[in-house]
């Protein structure tokens, strides 16, 4: 029996064949390598921006706390200049004045004091010692 087959259409290794060798096989097309290079690349550029942008927006709370600190300690460094004539506690609030130039703390707020209140006092701000020893402006403005 002869074979109708043109021995120059078979191949003897027919899974490597860059295209389909039977009417049933699989379509093998060729891959468009720059249009898989270019979806890699712009999901590539979408997720490490994103991640940019998250760790900037952290970096501009961290700078955000450390203006808040360093504020706390050069308040801290004026309120430590003044005289204190009783020891403060942690969580307290206290009041700040003014008296013959110098900065001087009472227990006494500006609406406590009645009818004796001292003419040569300037009430400068109400502040709270912090669990770490920093001031904190509850009201007032220290930096007159």
């Amino acid at each position: 029996m002869i074979n109708p087959i043109d021995k120059d259409k078979v191949s003897e290794a027919p899974g490597l064949l860059s295209y389909p060798h039977t009417i049933g096989s699989v379509v093998v097309k060729p891959e468009d390598v720059g249009k898989i290079t270019s979806r890699a690349l712009s999901a590539m550029h979408e997720q490490t921006t994103r991640q940019l942008n998250q760790i900037q927006k952290q970096v501009e709370l961290l700078a955000m706390q450390a203006r808040a600190i360093r504020e706390r300690m050069d308040i801290s460094e004026k309120i430590y200049t003044a005289r204190i004539p009783f020891e403060p506690f942690i969580g307290h609030s206290y009041h700040l004045y003014v008296k013959d130039g110098e900065y001087v703390m009472m227990m006494i707020g500006p609406d406590e004091w009645g009818k004796k209140f001292n003419p040569n006092l300037e009430f400068i701000a109400t502040v709270k010692l912090l669990s770490d020893h920093t001031w904190e402006i509850e009201s007032g403005d220290i930096n007159q």
